[in-house]
């Protein structure tokens, strides 16, 4: 018997179709809005009909499919020293934190607050540390710095605090140039296409619709060979069509237009197809990121992705709740789950609280078990002797036991993915009060523990120089020298 991993479907091949057929003529005859003049140009010289006062442009049918038969079908992630960390369609599923919170939850106060650099560092820290959350974001959005220059700082603390590799992204032009020469100065590389070490997520606005910031990262993402991750966000009954069905056309018909601007600087650059739509709530105005009907979207469109061979990412395993109560329990292992029974690769969401916009500590080091016991589930049942499992009951009920068998100790951490203290398995054996607060109090401490254990990586001397140097370049314009209370020298 061959391995049996878990594979769920939820749209046929004809319905894919249905939704590709239909997003194509969404692009043909409506169009999309482009913003900026040099993406309608290079649209227009290749073939779609542009109308330049509307900003409006109709890409033909050929133009998209030879865009996506350019994008590259897989993609290998590496860590800023340059060793393989994990690759896109290698039958795992992969985990990054959520990005860009604006809150953080201070477990111990019970109460959310504005971050400052010093969460932002402890976050990176307790990243690098977790065993199955294979790369870092920059997902903590200090308050205490610039807002202009927010985003390199971020990216600037990850690369100074963890190895791993960085899903991250820029909400400014000048802000993509700091943050590529940073990632060069890290890796001492002069390019990243070899070793790509960082993710650029670039956000279309829902409906149909690029801004002057999407079409440039996307633009500068492929001519610089940086893995550009595509996130549409519809919002099924306010910025999408109530019917999930539609919401899956629309994200279809955004995601394909990106693919399309992309492939047109750079055929050959890669490319993720990804997203993060949600429902509409109309009872609170919200975007539950927990709701079931917002994971059936997202399985839903990373079905389509996977038919067009492109790797997929998906913001899932996060929570609506405002405190690591039951709520978020659900809500995250639910999502993270299905994921992996899907045709999700990336994962990024782990640690997020309230429809995306707070990170909590002590929510990631959970989610890290609830990612490990998902990636057990995703490797399935596996095949382990000659007979299925006629030769083993045999050898068991002649040895008297299973537990003595040469097979179990060879097995019991092969089969079984063993979670740490947070997950509770010692039996209660007796009458008496039950500790209520266990959970919150041992992820606090488990926070502490990691960052009692963790090792700063080691980085050479001239790439801690180069990196600096970039940092306190773009520093300059805010006369500042240091961020937080770290010096930039």
């Amino acid at each position: 018997m061959e391995s049996q991993k878990p594979n769920l479907t939820i749209l046929s091949d004809k319905a894919i179709d249905g939704i590709l057929d239909e997003s194509m003529d969404l692009l043909a005859k409506v169009g999309i809005t482009v913003e900026e003049d040099d993406t309608l140009d290079i649209l227009g010289q290749m073939g779609a009909e542009v109308a330049k006062t509307e900003r409006k442009v109709k890409p033909t049918r050929a133009m998209v499919e030879n865009a996506i038969a350019s994008a590259p079908k897989s993609l290998s992630m590496f860590d800023l020293d340059g060793t393989e960390r994990f690759r896109f369609g290698d039958g795992q599923i992969h985990f990054d934190p959520g990005s860009a919170a604006l809150f953080i939850l201070d477990a111990k106060a019970a109460a959310m607050r504005k971050p400052v650099v010093e969460d932002v560092v402890r976050f990176v820290k307790v990243v690098d540390t977790l065993e199955n959350i294979e790369a870092t974001s920059t997902g903590v959005v200090p308050s205490d710095v610039p807002e202009a220059a927010s985003d390199s700082i971020r990216l600037y603390l990850s690369c100074l605090y963890s190895q791993k590799p960085v899903v991250t992204g820029t909400f400014s032009e000048q802000g993509f140039k700091v943050m590529l020469g940073l990632l060069l100065a890290r890796t001492g590389r002069d390019s990243l296409r070899e070793k790509p070490c960082a993710i650029f997520d670039v956000c279309p606005s829902s409906p149909l619709r690029w801004s002057e910031l999407g079409c440039h990262d996307l633009r500068m993402c492929a001519q610089n060979a940086v893995p550009a991750q595509l996130i549409s966000m519809p919002l099924a009954g306010a910025l999408s069509p109530m019917s999930l069905v539609a919401s899956v056309v629309q994200h279809t018909a955004e995601t394909l237009s990106g693919i399309l601007i992309h492939q047109s600087w750079a055929p050959g650059s890669p490319i993720v197809y990804g997203g993060s739509p949600a429902i509409f709530d109309m009872r609170y105005s919200t975007s539950p990121m927990g709701a079931v009907e917002t994971l059936l979207v997202d399985i839903a469109y990373a079905e389509v992705g996977k038919h067009l061979g492109l790797p997929t990412q998906a913001y899932l395993g996060m929570s609506d709740a405002k405190v690591l109560d039951a709520q978020a329990g659900m809500e995250t292992a639910m999502t993270i789950l299905i994921a992996a029974a899907g045709k999700i690769d990336l994962v990024s969401g782990p640690g997020m609280l309230n429809f995306e916009n707070c990170q909590s500590l002590e929510k990631l080091v959970l989610d890290n078990e609830i990612c490990g016991m998902a990636r057990r589930f995703k490797r399935g049942l596996e095949p382990r002797g000659k007979t299925l499992g006629f030769d083993a009951i045999v050898e068991g009920i002649k040895e008297g036991s299973f537990f003595t068998l040469d097979d179990t100790l060879r097995l019991y951490r092969e089969e079984a993915y063993y979670p740490g203290k947070l997950i509770d398995r010692k039996a209660f054996k007796q009458e008496g009060p039950v500790d209520a607060r266990r959970l919150i109090e041992e992820a606090s401490r488990e926070v502490d523990r990691r960052l009692d254990k963790y090792q700063r990586p080691a980085l050479a001397e001239p790439r801690l120089k180069e990196l600096n140097q970039v940092m306190a370049q773009a520093l300059k314009p805010f006369g500042l020298t240091k961020i937080g209370t770290h010096p930039i020298s």
